[in-house]
This record gives C-alpha cells, sequence and structure tokens, in this order.
C-alpha cells in the first residue's frame, strides 16, 4: 500500500509497518532478556527512561533517514530541536519510540512504538505496533485505518455507532475528578483503563466509544493514536470542540477528547 504526500512523493506503507517491528524487536531483546539491563532513569517530568527507549528511537531514526531522507524527525528521545526551526517543517516525523514505558518496567506488555506524519500541524499517518501482542495497527488520510494480527490478517477498522451504552477508556496511571465529570455527561456504562496508545487503537477498533484525558501529554504520546483515531471514523478535539493540533512551541498537549 503506498502512501501519497501533497508533493507527490510516495511512501510504501509496508516498509514503515516494517520500521516499528524492527523497532519492537528491539525492545522485546531487553524485554524478554532477565540479563539485560533494566535500569530506569528518570527525565525532568519524572516520567521514566529506560535503555529499551534509547535502542528503539536509534532505529527507528536511522531508518526514517534511509527512507524518507527529507523529512525530518521529532521524537521523545530526540526533542531538543527549537521552535524557530520546527515551524517552517511542512511534514515530519513524530515518534514514541516507546510508549508506555511505565508498562514497560511493571512487564504487562501494554506498550507500544508508536510513529506519526505530520503534514501542516495535523496527523496523516499514523502507525502503532504493540510488540508483545505482535498487533500492528496503522491509518491515514484517503487510507483508512487498519489492524493486522499475528498471523497478518489484516482488518479494516471503523468505529462503532448508534449503540445505547458507550465503554470509556482511561490511564492506568493518570485520573481525575474531570474525567469523571466529563464522562457523566455522555451513556457511559463501562470504564475500563489501558495503558500507553492502546485506548486510541479500542476507540478505532470499536471496542471503546470514548478517550478524555485531562491534564498534560507531549505531542508524540498522542500523534499516531491520533491519526489512527480519526481515520476510522473518529473526532479528536479539545474539550472545547477546537482542533488539537500539533508542532507548537511547547511540545506540551493541553486536554482533550476522543470519541465517535
Amino acid at each position: 500500500m503506498l502512501f501519497y504526500l501533497n508533493n507527490n512523493y510516495t511512501i510504501d506503507i509496508d516498509l514503515l509497518l516494517d520500521i516499528a517491528k524492527q523497532a519492537g524487536e528491539g525492545i522485546l531483546e531487553i524485554y524478554n532478556d532477565p540479563s539485560r539491563d533494566m535500569s530506569v532513569s528518570y527525565k525532568d517530568d519524572q516520567s521514566p527512561l529506560t535503555v529499551a527507549d534509547s535502542t528503539s528511537h536509534h532505529i527507528i531514526a536511522a531508518k526514517l533517514a534511509e527512507l524518507t531522507p527529507g523529512i525530518p524527525l521529532l521524537s521523545e528521545e530526540g526533542k531538543n530541536i527549537p521552535y524557530d526551526e520546527r515551524k517552517e517543517w511542512e511534514y515530519y516525523w513524530c515518534v514514541d519510540p516507546l510508549d508506555g514505558t511505565r508498562e514497560f518496567i511493571k512487564r504487562n506488555g501494554e506498550f507500544t512504538v508508536n510513529i506519526a506524519l505530520i503534514h501542516k500541524n495535523l496527523p496523516v499517518l499514523g502507525i502503532i505496533y504493540v510488540p508483545v501482542t505482535d498487533v500492528m495497527y496503522f491509518g491515514g488520510v484517503n487510507i483508512g485505518s487498519w489492524k493486522i494480527s499475528p498471523d497478518s490478517v489484516i482488518k479494516k477498522l471503523t468505529v462503532l455507532h448508534g449503540i445505547d451504552e458507550w465503554t470509556a477508556v482511561g490511564s492506568r496511571t493518570h485520573s481525575s475528578d474531570e474525567e469523571a465529570a466529563l464522562l457523566a455527561k455522555y451513556k457511559v456504562t463501562r470504564i475500563i483503563s489501558v495503558g500507553s496508545s492502546l485506548k486510541f487503537c479500542m476507540i478505532a477498533e470499536g471496542s471503546a466509544q470514548i478517550y478524555y484525558r485531562h491534564g498534560p501529554t507531549m505531542e508524540w504520546d498522542t500523534a499516531a493514536g491520533h491519526a489512527i483515531a480519526i481515520y476510522s471514523g473518529a473526532f479528536m478535539t479539545t474539550p472545547a470542540g477546537e482542533p488539537f493540533y500539533y508542532n507548537k512551541p511547547l511540545l506540551v498537549n493541553g486536554s482533550f477528547i476522543c470519541k465517535v
């Protein structure tokens, strides 16, 4: 499958999926080997960082540079690019090489590799790979959203509309009174907690109908999931219903709601 950029440049989706899978394999080598370094350091915001984060980052950065040498990269592990430089980018890759580091440390399997392509401050393509289950999600403008199972069966994803009882999905580690108050406005009868960007994938495949996050995330936390959700038919906005933009002067996101 080919993805067409506005300048008639094409990207082979299969090659992108392979990059995500290679990064996932690098993570699993560490995750599954008790002799490997599992030490944890902490970033300025006290979120954890492991050697698996940097391993995945180096794989993705090198492979994307080969595949799309003209498209710059913004990654959680390579984020210190001045806004004066970034603001000139028409396209760029927005990458979280290991989303759900806390889940990785807990060893519950709910962590992902996230790769998104941003065009003029909005995501046009997103890939999420789940290394432990070998499940791949991707979605983009004009191609829709898809899920590839471990046995290579590919399924088109469409959000589930027209149901009377909604499932809300939220974070395992971040919840708030504001989240409870907002969900009370909808026909939510069940709430489940899931790690990493898998919450967006649940919206896309119809197993949840609303995901609200109150408080900060970073752009690489949401970009790939944002794409997969909206190209399956969901909507993602600020709580006030305004567009949710990327490549901001500060890379911190505000609150958002993703729903059918």
